[in-house]
């Protein structure tokens, strides 16, 4: 239903809808407030774990209340279960938050969508065709830049997505023009503005320009406007630290291709190398109040989040449009609903909330092969 955002995009990771190996049986669902309602959603959690999700943690936000259920386990030796409080890595959901800072110092007049890169920083688009005296901030923010996208480099996936290369590396620490410099190494996609295809590149250039603009980090920037007005408690950029704050679950991949073979715990890791495009952490909850927060224009002016909702459409997906670091998706009962999902080692998440705000939907499996979080939004909004 909507494109895949995997930190790896179609490369690595996400590719299999089928469990290889036997799957975990779906553990006890716990509830939140309302702990008997939601039932649609219910069964779309358990049967992600069914077809071999190891856990599934889900928070849902509506005029009634929050209401919160897991399946599965958070831990394939102990069993210990999931938690509705669990923190995990997010993946392209930070895609959001980057493009709110940059939407915000655009309704401060610090930049407009329309400066290009070299504008703030020169020359550091330039190899084998690509030129940022060509591409602007807006094409960045919504995957039109034609930019190439570094984790499809094959010698990135191998050192970073494959078994072997997973374990030598996985505590390397890449710095952002590290992570653009093997994105020069090829051809554009296609020129500015002709198309449309997801690069997790445009982001780690948008976080570089966050901090051209205002001389602090993107991350710095996110915790300073969006995370502590928020009181996003549980959510957290975590640079180069390997590890994720408890509460949380293990993170299990097959690092294979195609996903198929052993599972491996791939908790730990050094999330530099996804840089603004995706290394933040947060949890079911955070996620709901952020996009609450977003849609309803706590976060931006109109005029901002007009922008950041004008979409342009991608191929294989008719019923989805993308925005500025925004996704909008009609689902089958033709319910809008707007956010963003994301992929990283371990972890699916999506998280999305109505235009209006009013409710909200965040959840997690700890797996990343058994395919996308999809029928469990079909079912939270739609019904059974």
């Amino acid at each position: 239903m909507r494109v895949r955002t995997a930190l790896v995009g179609t490369t690595a990771l996400l590719l299999s809808a089928a469990l290889a190996g036997p799957a975990v049986a779906a553990g006890p669902v716990a509830g939140g407030r309302d702990a008997g309602g939601h039932p649609a959603t219910r069964r779309a959690i358990e049967a992600a774990v069914a077809a071999g999700v190891p856990g599934v943690t889900v928070t849902a936000k509506d005029t009634r209340g929050t209401w919160s259920a897991t399946a599965g386990v958070g831990d394939i030796v102990t069993g210990a279960p999931r938690s509705a409080a669990d923190r995990y890595r997010v993946g392209s959901i930070t895609k959001t938050f980057v493009a709110t800072v940059l939407l915000q110092l655009e309704a401060e007049g610090r930049l407009t969508l329309d400066d290009t890169v070299d504008t703030w920083l020169p020359g550091l688009l330039r190899g084998h065709g690509h030129d940022g005296r060509g591409i602007t901030v807006r094409q960045l923010l919504n995957h039109t830049s034609g930019i190439y996208n570094y984790t499809s480099d094959a010698d990135f996936v191998r050192a970073y997505f494959l078994r072997d290369g997973f374990f030598r590396h996985r505590f390397d620490t890449l710095s952002p023009r590290d992570l653009v410099e093997i994105a020069m190494r090829h051809e554009p996609d296609f020129a500015p503005g002709t198309s449309w295809k997801y690069s997790n590149t445009n982001y780690v250039v948008a976080g570089m320009v966050i901090e051209k603009v205002t001389g602090h980090s993107y991350a710095a920037e996110i915790a300073r406007r969006v995370i502590r007005p928020l009181r996003l408690t549980a959510t957290s950029l975590p640079g180069t630290r390997v590890t994720v704050p408890r509460p949380s679950s293990r993170a299990y991949s097959k690092l294979a291709l195609p996903s198929t073979g052993p599972t491996y715990d791939v908790t730990e890791l050094n999330p530099s190398i996804a840089s603004a495009a995706g290394e933040m952490i947060s949890d079911s909850a955070d996620l709901d109040r952020f996009y609450s927060a977003l849609l309803s224009g706590k976060l931006l002016p109109p005029r901002q989040l007009k922008e950041m909702k004008t979409t342009v459409p991608f191929d294989g997906s008719p019923n989805a449009g993308y925005g500025l670091g925004l996704m909008d998706t009609r689902l089958s009962c033709g319910v809008h609903v707007w956010g963003h999902d994301g992929g990283i080692h371990g972890s699916a998440s999506s998280a999305v909330t109505t235009a209006d705000g009013r409710h909200s939907l965040a959840l997690n499996f700890n797996g990343d092969w058994v395919g996308g979080t999809d029928a469990v939004t079909e079912k939270e909004f739609c019904g059974g």
